[in-house]
């Protein structure tokens, strides 16, 4: 039966992109169908190819004993703050400052060109076998490494040149996706390192499939010659590249304390008003969205905390959806941990508009008229990118 209502949820999502899009006759269907195969494909190799799960461990493993390290530094600045047993659980230093160190890191590693030339041989071969642009494939699969905000700056050059189309992946892969930097932080609160990287992974084609749907092709193509990356974007140097990154990185500290303190505060106060009723947000989350999460065939039970963690990670944002999730996950059979972790993974939340709308045209101010234009529908191809990948991974681990 779940096995159905995945299916079913897929099909749900991929109508409801059809019926959004702005050009119906404009899709290219064999791209479509390329993409879903390889993502099929792609979920079947890390789920249940032996081969493919330990390559999503040893990564997994990689990613926190890198964690580990950056610990270091953080215990030698903060001290007994960074000891939960000590000081008690701190969320701003246990979790968020994680992500000054993962910042720094990435940072290095754009600079010295690694990052890079991993992004340049899959995208090619991403490219190739699907069909889609030299900046569509480039884009997509940076941010299986890279967020909304950081990618964009890998092709900021090509901004002027690129279709609406292409503007529209760029800003559905970078909705849809989580920067590397951060899934410290998220596997701080208790989120699975392998659930996180396999979400990871099938952000280029889920993009793809999303936004390809919505907002097909219907300009000609100006950039078709081999991209270039400029690595000074991070730094002149390798110092100065990991400064860069380390203050970006208690940038997006600062950004995400403040957005979180608000968050919390706001949810409490609207809580506090409806008290009477009997009523919460988070309850009228779990009602908004009930339809969505029983196409994931959970058990009754977390159907309702699913639908509630949608609307969270919409509304609000995925940290305090995680933050919800984690302490539950001790409860929840292998199946529903992955596909509560995976629906509600990526930067797919009202607020995302905003930041999408700020960055990107900043880089290049007369495109910021299109990207308001488009930022609506980019929002919804992203979050059903990361319902779809949900769904997928749910059927595929329906079967044994």
């Amino acid at each position: 039966m779940a096995a159905i209502l995945n299916l079913l949820g897929m099909a749900l999502i991929i109508g409801v992109m059809f019926l959004c899009s702005n050009g119906k006759k404009q899709i290219k269907w064999k791209m479509i169908v390329k993409a879903l195969i390889a993502q099929f494909i792609l979920c079947i190799i890390f789920i249940k190819v032996p081969t493919g799960i330990w390559i999503i461990e040893k990564i997994s493993d990689a990613f926190t004993v890198v964690l580990s390290y950056g610990r270091n530094g953080l215990t030698f600045v903060f001290g007994p703050l960074m000891d939960i047993e000590k000081s008690g659980f701190i969320f701003l230093f246990q979790v968020l400052t994680n992500l000054i160190f993962f910042g720094a890191l990435v940072s290095v590693l754009s600079y010295l060109g690694i990052l890079g030339l991993i992004i340049k041989v899959i995208g090619s071969a991403v490219g190739k076998f699907v069909g889609t642009t030299r900046v569509e494939s480039f884009i997509t699969v940076a941010n299986m490494f890279l967020g909304q905000t950081e990618s964009p700056l890998l092709v900021a050059k090509y901004l002027e040149s690129m279709t609406k189309s292409e503007i529209f992946v760029v800003v559905v892969a970078g909705m849809g996706s989580m920067s590397v930097s951060i899934l410290g932080g998220y596997n701080a609160l208790g989120i699975p390192m392998q659930f996180l990287i396999l979400a990871c992974t099938l952000v280029p084609f889920g993009s793809i499939i999303m936004a390809k749907i919505i907002y097909p092709e219907q300009e000609e193509v100006a950039i078709t010659s081999k991209l270039e990356i400029d690595r000074k974007v991070a730094g002149c140097n390798v110092i100065d590249a990991l400064g860069n990154g380390a203050m970006d990185g208690i940038k997006l500290v600062s950004a995400i304390a403040a957005s979180l303190v608000a968050i919390v505060a706001v949810v409490a106060l609207i809580n506090g008003i409806l008290s009477p009723t009997g009523v919460t947000i988070e309850k009228i989350f779990s009602w908004i969205f009930y339809p969505i999460s029983f196409f994931m065939g959970l058990n009754g039970e977390y159907t309702d905390f699913g639908a509630q963690l949608l609307g969270s990670k919409l509304v609000l944002n995925e940290f305090v959806a995680f933050s919800d999730l984690a302490p539950a996950l001790s409860g929840m059979d292998y199946r529903t941990q992955a596909v509560l972790c995976i629906a509600i993974a990526g930067f797919a939340n009202i607020g995302s508009m905003a930041v999408c709308v700020a960055s990107i045209g900043s880089l290049f101010p007369p495109k910021k008229t299109i990207l308001a234009q488009i930022i609506v529908r980019a929002l919804v191809a992203a979050f059903a990118l990361n319902l779809f990948n949900a769904f997928l991974v749910g059927f595929v681990l329906t079967f044994g």
